[in-house]
Parts: structure tokens; C-alpha cells; sequence
């Protein structure tokens, strides 16, 4: 299964991402959790150490990776080089692993312009078709609000898109525009959960904006989750609640993927 869970800044879906992913890990899967987020913290959410997650390097930040990858000279990348570079071996590589999860941190491209295409962009955009269509793990990427990272064909072979909101008109916003770009590029199924919930009322706030009938699954607010992060802890670790509710989810995810 690959899946691309994204939505507004501070919704929780790093959060979600890094419990969902240490879920299948516990199911026997072999799972490979992917940081696409510019603002990355994965790895703190599903408990790496601080000496682990400290010393990652993300891909985009690799220059001696990209310049021998795509032909281009480091720190003065010109207008050749190629655009199918070798990316199979990076995830064994370059992956750190713990709690049963190996993660890869891909970073970001600082770019002039939206249309630049520089040898960061297509190297990460090449691993990531890489991830999608030819690794055989589970892979659960934790994106941004938008879908940078994931070119037309990418796109159409992810298994779910996942967007996370939190009950409010402008989380509700991105999942809009999030679901109008997937739908251009292709995506066929764009799913919903609904995070930071208190009350049946902000459940039936979330429904009532939706386009396209129940979202997965609730997540409650959960002091427990907030309390992990300042303490530097897994939330996987330290709320039983929030595992029951996203466990939840994840059975009607598979559920609907026939898995």
C-alpha cells in the first residue's frame, strides 16, 4: 500500500503519519515512512533519538548525491543534466530505522520559481516515482499541503491520499484545494480524517463540508498526544486512546483497499 497523507500546517498529520506508519509495522508489514514535508519532523514523532534524528541529512541537501546522480556540477548546477537519474538503491542507503520503521527524510528545493527545474527537483521527484511504482514496502509519505513532490504518473498510483483536518473553514480550504489538484494530476481516491476532534458537533462540521460522503475516521484531541511532543516521546507510545481511534481508521483504510 502507498499513501500520501497531507494537509494544513499544524492539523496533526505528522502525527497520524508517524502512528499509522508504526501500526503496520506491528502488523508484520515492512514499512518505509517518507518526510516530504519541508518543515521535517517525522522522525521525532515516531520516537527516533535525539542523536539519530539530529545528524539526517535530507535528501535535497545531499549536493555530492545530486551532483553524481544527475551529472550536474556541485554548487553550480548548469542547464544539462539527466533526467533519469539512478535512485534504486537510496532508500537502502540512506534510511534510518527505528521502532520497526525506516524513514527517509527528502527535504525541499529552494527554487526562484514555481516552473524551475533544477537536479534536486528531479532527483526527488524520480525517488519518489521510485517509492510509488516499483518498492514493494508499505509506504506511508508524510507531505506537505500540497502535492510538490508527486508528478502526474506518481500520482495516479498511489493507493490513498489522505487529507487531515481539524474542524475548521480553513483546514476545510486546503482539503479543497488538495482534492482539485489530485483530481488534475489524476487521483482517484482522496479520503478525509478528521483530526483535533471534542465533540459530535465538530464531527458533524467536518461531514457537512465533505464532497464526498464519510470521512475515514475521528481522531479526539488528546492531551496525552500534546503532552508527547513537549516531552520528546512517540505519541505511539503514550496514548492508548488515540491508537484505538487510529487503528480504527487503518482497518477501514485497508477495508476499502481490499487489502
Amino acid at each position: 500500500m502507498k499513501i500520501a497523507i497531507t494537509g494544513k500546517g499544524g492539523v496533526g498529520k505528522t502525527t497520524f503519519s508517524s502512528m499509522l506508519s508504526r501500526m503496520f509495522a506491528e502488523d508484520g508489514y515492512r514499512v518505509l515512512a517518507v518526510d516530504a514535508d519541508p518543515d521535517a519532523n517525522l522522525a521525532l514523532a515516531l520516537g527516533f533519538p535525539r542523536e539519530v534524528y539530529e545528524s539526517i541529512v535530507p535528501i535535497s541537501e545531499m549536493k555530492k548525491l545530486v551532483s553524481d546522480r544527475t551529472a550536474a556540477s556541485v554548487g553550480s548546477f548548469g542547464k544539462m543534466f539527466k533526467m533519469n537519474p539512478k535512485v534504486d538503491d537510496i532508500p537502502e542507503n540512506l534510511c534510518k530505522e527505528h521502532n520497526g520503521v525506516r524513514l527517509l527524510t527528502l527535504g525541499t528545493v529552494d527554487s526562484g520559481g514555481s516552473g524551475c527545474v533544477c537536479p534536486e527537483h528531479v532527483l526527488l521527484k524520480r525517488l519518489c516515482s521510485h517509492l510509488i511504482l516499483q518498492n514493494k514496502d508499505v509506504v506511508v509519505m508524510d507531505m506537505e499541503a500540497g502535492i510538490e513532490h508527486l508528478g502526474r504518473g506518481t500520482a495516479e498510483s498511489v493507493d490513498a491520499f489522505i487529507v487531515v483536518v481539524e474542524p475548521g473553514e480553513r483546514s476545510l480550504q486546503t482539503y479543497r484545494k488538495v482534492k482539485k489538484l489530485g483530481q488534475d494530476i489524476g487521483v482517484k481516491k482522496v479520503f478525509v480524517v478528521g483530526n483535533k476532534i471534542r465533540n459530535k458537533e465538530d464531527e458533524e462540521f467536518i461531514i457537512s463540508n465533505l464532497e464526498d460522503g464519510e470521512p475515514l475516521g475521528f481522531i479526539y484531541y488528546n492531551q496525552d498526544v500534546i503532552d508527547a511532543d513537549r516531552s520528546n516521546k512517540s505519541p505511539y507510545d503514550t496514548s492508548e486512546e488515540t491508537k484505538n481511534q487510529i487503528k480504527a481508521i487503518k482497518n477501514h483504510l485497508v477495508k476499502l483497499q481490499n487489502i
